[in-house]
């Protein structure tokens, strides 16, 4: 949950960039491992020609994590790696040989946010050190289905702690049991979060994909920031059971990827039907995403620049306005403006809705987690903070954690009413209002700023996002690179009403397809 809304030549611009995977990784060019950015059709091929196995792919990652994560630049983005992913790996080999092969995942190493939970070897902290005595007892339902599309669980990703919901004041990509996450496009700039350590890998090529979490902001916000794809689907598309929560309401698990097909590819395996999570029942499924990724994507598409969303960065402006002319000479209508109502009423309720449903989420999930005789709560929590206060608090405090300990019950009428209005302010007062009025297939903005310079004494600093409108409506967000400024990676975002993934993918494919804006981080 986010809280708040090297000079190339000094110019904001579009970068047409070079063709895909010109250079590879240093230690696999010409020695047929994997090239830096290779796409999740790119590995499946040479898997398939027998080029390469998911275990030389594996043991690949592995390396490069080991020499520029945990050295080299140290970006300190994976907090553990899966002790099993090698065997893993070579038994999804064996049923290659034999003739078993699962689909577009089989074989390929993915990346998990460090609070979504995983029955096995690895902790699930969501970066605290209370919970690393208290182990998983099961997969979470995404794990599963992971698992069952034959991905390589390759490791738990660093995130801010908490999913930065402990603090007004904490700094995105640290947390207590991991440490801090660095950019890897300017070491003292900030990858944002809470899904930091996932961005910062897929962006700097040490796993094929990440899976994040987001809130408000916290898949959208760091892959903007890391030069990725991000898409924060519809709540209830990707259920939510097992992971650790900040708020039903607006929760949900999303992919990270290098490229939109990769993205859309790993959010068809996360979604799907699951009993524990009641948001799944609206969830009719798409049977994958792959016949969206259509270059022409654009074409006939009526889009609303949401200008209110604009204004907090002229460089990106000027970006975003270069983006608009590539939409239209693509063959959109572009509606402009197309302003969202409301917007400004949404940030104090939204908070007030996230403080009840963390106390009541959180103590539920507690539940579930348990050491021999010791069990663990929000206020437990709160306690354990207080007595290892220099290694959990050296930066920022708990404010958060308290402000929710104080509330009552999801039956209290301040909560209710606030839900209430929020939702109508955010769907048919807000999103949906102006879509309807101007019949629009999607809104687009600025994603984001440029990423700010880590500061572990005040905190982040955000100049302004996208990320509130669809987060508190629960509608999907995609973001994809539109640029850069001063070397810093900026993202367009594309949303619109629920369930409007293959639309959003579709648009999103053929921006990407015709900006080529990605530019890999030159580690």
């Amino acid at each position: 949950m986010d809280r708040r809304n090297f000079l190339l030549n000094g110019s904001a611009m579009i970068l047409t960039g070079t063709a895909a995977f010109k250079k590879k990784a240093e230690s696999g060019k010409g020695s047929g491992l994997p090239p830096f950015d290779a796409t999740l059709a790119e590995l499946q091929s040479a898997m398939q020609s027998g080029r390469m196995t998911s275990h030389s792919i594996t043991n690949h990652y592995l390396e490069r994590i080991n020499r520029i994560d945990k050295k080299g630049p140290a970006l300190n983005s994976v907090i553990e790696i899966n002790p099993d992913a090698l065997d893993i790996a070579g038994s999804l080999d064996d049923e290659r040989k034999h003739g078993r092969f699962r689909g577009p995942l089989h074989g390929i190493p993915i990346l998990l946010k460090d609070n979504i939970d995983t029955a096995d070897r690895m902790r699930t902290t969501a970066g605290s050190l209370a919970l690393v005595d208290f182990p998983v007892m099961s997969d979470a339902f995404i794990v599963r289905r992971l698992r069952e599309a034959g991905a390589v669980i390759l490791g738990k990703t660093n995130m801010s702690e908490w999913a930065n919901f402990r603090s007004t004041r904490s700094t995105s990509g640290w947390s207590g049991r991991g440490g801090l996450t660095k950019n890897p496009y300017a070491p003292d700039r900030n990858p944002s979060g809470s899904s930091s350590g996932s961005a910062v890998a897929a962006a700097s090529g040490l796993c094929a994909a990440a899976v994040g979490t987001e809130t408000d902001g916290s898949v959208i916000s760091p892959a903007s920031v890391n030069g990725i794809v991000g898409i924060k689907p519809t709540v209830g598309l990707v259920s939510r059971s097992g992971i650790i929560p900040i708020a039903h309401s607006q929760d949900t698990a999303g992919p990270l990827a290098r490229c939109v097909a990769d993205a859309a590819a790993l959010l068809g395996a996360l979604e799907g039907y699951d009993p524990e999570d009641p948001a799944s029942r609206k969830n009719g499924g798409n049977a994958g995403y792959a016949r969206f990724l259509d270059p022409g994507g654009l074409k006939g598409m009526r889009i609303g620049l949401a200008r209110n969303l604009f204004g907090f960065h002229d460089r990106v402006d000027a970006l975003m306005e270069n983006a608009a002319a590539v939409m239209k000479s693509c063959g959109a209508l572009i509606i402009d403006p197309a302003d969202i109502p409301n917007i400004d009423s949404l940030g104090g309720l939204e908070l007030e809705i996230l403080l009840y449903e963390f106390k009541t989420d959180l103590n539920r999930y507690l539940s579930k987690r348990k050491a021999e005789t010791r069990t663990l709560s929000l206020e437990a929590l709160i306690q354990f903070n207080e007595r290892n206060a220099e290694k959990e608090m050296p930066y920022f405090a708990q404010e958060l954690f308290i402000r929710a300990q104080a509330k009552g019950p999801l039956t209290d009428a301040k909560y209710l009413k606030a839900l209430m209005t929020v939702r109508r302010l955010a769907r048919q007062d807000g999103i949906d209002r102006i879509m309807r009025k101007l019949g629009l297939d999607a809104l687009v903005a600025p994603t984001d700023a440029p990423a700010w310079k880590t500061d572990l004494a005040d905190g982040d600093h955000y100049m302004g996002r996208t990320t509130t409108p669809a987060a508190v409506a629960g509608y999907p967000h995609i973001t994809v690179p539109m640029g850069f400024v001063f070397g810093l990676p900026v993202g367009v975002s594309f949303f619109a009403g629920a369930w409007s993934e293959p639309k959003l993918i579709g648009m999103a494919y053929a921006f990407e397809q015709a900006t080529k804006a990605r530019k890999r981080p030159e580690l």
